[in-house]
């Protein structure tokens, strides 16, 4: 993982109209746990971790690193989002650009929250590194991600096979700063 590059960080917690997404605290360890341990939220991303594992690992306060954004609903996590730089890509064309990613426990999926969160979390990137491309990959079998790439504005650039399973890479144009 690389840095988005030179970014204020941590921000100001981002606040919409239901969410808030800020870096992670000691009150989210459990929610991780359970984030990364969950067989649906894994279905398409390899598998879940094992809890016993996780509970050895992740520490009192989950790490923090530019990109990594804390979704919040009424004080508790519900997912998260990350913006990471793609420096070992598998698709060339995607190689050096902005990823987003994003993870939400099953009891928040379908009610709007990732493409608030994801909205959100792109906004403040525009503003942070105004003219940059975002990508984003999922597998064309996980629907609600695909839907959720399209409602963001990912366009397809390609697809691959990887993981054994049909990949999608979608890119966000850059956002043109505004004069």
């Amino acid at each position: 993982m690389t840095e988005l590059g030179h970014v204020a960080w941590p921000p100001e917690p981002i606040k919409t109209e239901r969410l808030v997404l800020r870096e992670p605290e000691a009150r989210d360890r459990a929610a991780f746990i359970e984030l990364l341990s969950s067989p649906e939220v894994h279905t398409y991303l390899g598998g879940p971790r094992p809890r016993d594992e996780l509970e050895g690992e992740i520490p009192g306060v989950p790490e923090r690193w530019p990109g990594s954004f804390v979704v919040d609903l009424d004080g508790a996590m519900i997912g998260q989002i990350l913006l990471r730089r793609a420096t070992k890509h598998r698709r060339p064309a995607a190689a050096g650009k902005a990823d987003l990613g994003y993870l939400f426990l099953p009891r928040a999926w379908g009610l709007g929250y990732a493409a608030e969160a994801c909205a959100a979390a792109l906004d403040w990137f525009d503003g942070a590194l105004p003219g940059e491309p975002v990508v984003l990959t999922t597998q064309t079998a996980n629907v609600g991600s695909m839907r959720l790439a399209a409602k963001l504005g990912f366009t397809e650039l390609e697809r691959f096979q990887a993981w054994d399973a049909e990949q999608w890479l979608g890119l966000r144009p850059p956002v043109t700063p505004s004069a």
